[in-house]
């Protein structure tokens, strides 16, 4: 993989193609003379016409009316034709692959009307809210660059990436090929910007190092995930665009192919046990949960199995489909070193989920409720907290799958990947706003695009690449970002979520 990805390094540069422009000529044509027989003769001729035309479109063609007709024949009042740029490779060994240079640079939606975006999007002001009153430095920023995987620049609708070091597998490109999606989907509304990204996996930007009256202000650094403790800026993470190291496919792949798979077995006859499947040596969580599974003594209603990922690798995966997961009634959610993206294809599966109450959380895991869209265990008390979970979920089966069905229902309303670009959209909008300082293109900076990335590869990659590509500017608007939380409305929120902890507390034991 390290050797697809210093040739894919080696190959991106500029480029330019060619843009061509078509005309159309119209002609005119002398008027005629006309008698008054003949003018008597066309109106009678008109009436009758008309007559005729209105007789077929009650008859003939019901709900087509006469001027729809006339469109369609005479191609008047067409809908502009779609704008598209699709993925143009060089397909040669010799030709270095290039940047097109005809990539619009802005796009005006035929739709005018915006939707209000998912509740979870007021946490952008929330991560934000650290630089609200100062604003973001050039020095405040560059002080991350030792911590930093890699910078980004936007500037005029381009994508420019100055690499520090790798991280894990290819969690930066997953996550520059979604920023370059972000720009084809909205051609420039992207404001000019400069941001430090982080890619590994627990947060690093940590609230008790910036308190106090001798404090400075916190450097921002963007990452997949936060906790209470951080200031880390949360933005989606690489695997949206899929995930091929593990053999998993673009999120809107993936959820489509959970939910079509669930829908064969009906929840009431699934296994009515709590699964997990999953690689427990990487986390202190992981291994407590394998505690939970069933022995000679004690069956915690837990089916637990372990992930030997390189054997999965070796056997193509075939034991590791997640739309093959979802036959049992209950799956289980447990953190690795930190979040796991897991989250998401656990919620997918309308299977309820039991979610181990996590340390840490990512970008869309706020905004969701305990009881409304997951079962929450206690960390230090999951064996006997998922043996509750499932008797109770057994003997009150109508409740538990509706609690399942919700929590699918709102990742397939609340996180379509219209919304994830929504999301990455106003976040890089607000951040921009905050900025003191001229963003500028670094010196040994090289510009990225979709060809540049996706034609060098091949594999899974590149039809991750291929299957996420946006083809097309967006004809609808994006959502209308809502205001922040008043303090007193989000202590309510967080307040709500704790209640519901509580009180299966009092339940469970």
């Amino acid at each position: 993989m390290e050797d697809e990805e210093e040739r894919f390094r080696r190959k991106i540069g500029p480029g330019s193609h060619e843009v061509r422009l078509h005309s159309l000529s119209s002609t005119r044509r002398p008027l005629k003379s006309w008698t008054p027989a003949a003018v008597f003769a066309s109106f009678v001729v008109i009436v009758l016409c008309g007559s005729v035309v209105s007789w077929l479109d009650i008859f003939v063609f019901p709900g087509i009316s006469s001027r729809q007709m006339i469109t369609a024949k005479g191609g008047q009042g067409e809908p502009p034709q779609k704008m598209e740029f699709p993925l143009n490779c060089t397909n040669s060994s010799t030709v270095p692959q290039t940047c097109p240079k005809n990539y619009p640079t802005k796009h005006e939606p035929e739709e005018s009307y915006a939707v209000v975006c998912p509740e979870y999007f007021r946490w952008i002001h929330e991560d934000l809210r650290p630089w609200k009153s100062l604003g973001i430095t050039r020095e405040m920023m560059e002080r991350t660059k030792n911590i930093a995987h890699f910078r980004l620049v936007i500037k005029n609708g381009k994508a420019y990436i100055e690499h520090y070091k790798r991280p894990f597998q290819t969690r930066d490109l997953g996550t520059i090929w979604g920023i370059l999606q972000l720009l084809r989907l909205y051609p420039g509304k992207v404001p000019d910007l400069e941001l430090m990204f982080y890619c590994n996996d627990r947060p690093v930007i940590m609230k008790n190092h910036y308190q106090g009256p001798n404090a400075g202000s916190p450097p921002p650094l963007f990452h997949y995930c936060g906790n209470g403790t951080s200031l880390d800026i949360l933005f989606p993470d690489w695997s949206f665009w899929g995930w091929h190291e593990v053999n998993i496919r673009t999120w809107t792949n993936t959820y489509q192919a959970i939910k079509e798979k669930a829908k064969e077995m009906e929840w009431k006859d699934r296994i009515p046990y709590a699964y997990w499947k999953g690689n427990p040596g990487v986390s202190a969580n992981r291994q407590g949960l394998m505690t939970c599974n069933a022995t000679e003594e004690h069956d915690w209603n837990a089916r637990l199995y372990v992930q030997n990922w390189a054997a999965e690798s070796r056997e193509g995966f075939k034991e590791s489909r997640l739309e093959d997961q979802c036959i049992h009634r209950y799956k289980i959610f447990v953190e690795g070193k930190a979040w796991s993206v897991s989250d998401k294809y656990i919620l997918a599966c309308d299977s309820t989920t039991l979610l181990i109450e996590p340390v840490y959380h990512d970008f869309f895991l706020r905004g969701m409720l305990p009881m409304e869209h997951y079962w929450p265990v206690r960390l230090n008390n999951k064996c006997r907290d998922i043996k509750f979970a499932v008797e109770w979920g057994n003997n009150h089966i109508k409740e538990a799958q509706a609690i399942g069905e919700r929590g699918s229902r709102f990742l397939g309303e609340n996180l379509k990947m219209k919304y994830v670009y929504d999301y990455m959209l106003h976040l890089l909008v607000e951040y921009a706003k905050l900025l003191k300082f001229r963003p500028e293109v670094p010196v040994g900076a090289t510009e990225y695009c979709a060809e540049a990335m996706a034609c060098p590869f091949g594999g899974l990659f590149r039809m991750n690449m291929e299957d996420s590509m946006v083809k097309s500017p967006s004809e609808s608007l994006p959502c209308a970002l809502p205001p922040p939380y008043d303090p007193r409305e989000l202590q309510g929120f967080m307040e709500r979520k704790r209640n519901y902890t509580r009180l299966l507390e009092e339940l469970g034991g």
